[in-house]
């Protein structure tokens, strides 16, 4: 179980994980934050290094964590050999069965055999499964009916997080509130406020450098203001080297039409996010 600690093998690695798209992507984005600062105390594992054929990314062991904190306790995985990633989830010390945790991929057999290993450890799954997309590369974003307003485009800060985890689907507790802070704090996001400061209309960059949080408030909704702030993002993303991937739920065909309708290309596997419970904290997880 090599733990991929070396920066010039780490560059390495992002490059190769290229020519495994689109099933690549949670891992390649998580590569690419290590690689640039590594603001969420990341590490890579491996079963082998060059020729692997698993892997997992994980949060650093001397990391501060929480054993409630699924959205921060999160694993990405890739592998060229669906039995390699069985042998490391199986290996000890990979995963930190002891608290509750998300594993996220797009590899539909990562669910079965995830659930597998942890069925042998009495440990609860549940499976969430959504539509994967990539927009293509953005020239501009048009903001010219901001123009004769008091609106502004900017980006979001940590004074917005109690807006944010209330209205975020998996949000409203303690956990995820800290969660979006950290992403605030740590990339790169995109706002529209009203003449108040006020946030109308926003998205962000998640730890697997997928754009997620995408949210407008009720009343401010058919302005065009979501669409503005999706392609403001991505532009800024595709200006640091960043792919831009994001995850709509399968009934939301308002985010399918827009997706759509600015050229985003939903990809042929799905996006797969597993959140693991062991017995011990059972009732006490929020979805």
């Amino acid at each position: 179980m090599p733990v991929l600690n070396c920066s010039t093998k780490l560059l390495i690695l992002e490059k190769m994980l290229k020519s495994h798209f689109p099933e690549s992507l949670k891992v390649y984005g998580a590569v690419m934050n290590i690689n640039r600062g590594n603001p969420f105390q990341k590490e890579v594992v491996l079963d082998s290094w060059p020729d692997f054929k698993a892997i997992i990314t994980r949060r650093q062991k001397e990391a501060e964590t929480d054993n409630l904190d699924h959205y921060t306790n999160a694993y990405a995985v890739f592998y060229k050999d669906v039995n390699a990633y069985r042998q490391l989830l199986e290996e000890h010390g990979v995963i930190n069965w002891d608290q509750v945790f998300q594993i996220q991929g797009l590899q539909s057999e990562l669910c079965d055999v995830s659930k597998a290993v942890a069925d042998s450890k009495q440990v609860d799954v549940k499976l969430a499964s959504f539509k994967a997309v990539c927009l293509p590369t953005v020239s501009t974003a048009d903001t010219s009916f901001l123009m004769s307003s008091s609106l502004r485009l900017t980006y979001l800060s940590v004074a917005d997080v109690d807006l944010l985890n209330q209205t975020w689907s998996r949000g409203g507790n303690e956990q995820c509130r800290r969660y979006i802070t950290n992403l605030i704090s740590c990339f790169p996001s995109v706002c529209v406020r009203d003449d108040k400061g006020n946030p109308m209309s926003w998205s962000m960059m998640d730890q697997f450098a997928t754009m997620c949080h995408g949210y407008t408030m009720p009343e401010h909704r058919r302005k065009g203001y979501n669409q503005l702030v999706i392609l403001t993002l991505a532009r800024k993303l595709q200006s640091r080297g960043f792919p831009c991937q994001g995850n709509i739920v399968d009934d939301n065909t308002t985010s399918i039409n827009l997706a759509k309708s600015i050229h985003g290309d939903f990809l042929p596997c799905r996006f797969h996010r597993l959140i693991l419970t062991p017995p011990a904290f059972a009732g006490q997880v929020h979805p």
